[in-house]
């Protein structure tokens, strides 16, 4: 076999606006890049936590992120890329939430 996936074993990766509008968390593209271009979205990854600052991050199962949602911030783990922003229970299947920070 031939081609750049040819026993490639690397995790799939996604911008991580795609990905917010894919697991419904926004309504839009466009509101997913706003939010994380204003630094609002912390990665976290080998033991190490970033601030995300750009909607083009890419980011892979295995990713926990810390999202500042209402009414408080939750952490959540990329569970799968996704390839369409299906309905809600679709959506659902590509992240598992680890917990909700309490006021």
């Amino acid at each position: 076999m031939t081609g750049p996936a040819s026993g490639d074993e690397a995790p799939e990766r996604i911008r991580i606006d795609v990905w917010l509008f894919r697991a419904r968390f926004l309504k839009s593209r466009a509101l997913a890049a706003d939010l994380v271009n204003r630094g609002h979205v912390r990665l976290e990854r080998g033991g190490q936590i970033v601030k995300i600052a750009k909607a083009a991050h890419l980011i892979q199962p295995g990713d926990i992120l810390t999202l500042p949602l209402r009414p408080a911030p939750a952490r959540i783990e990329i569970c799968a890329t996704g390839h369409r922003r299906g309905p809600p229970a679709e959506a659902r299947t590509l992240y598992r939430a680890l917990d909700i920070a309490g006021p």
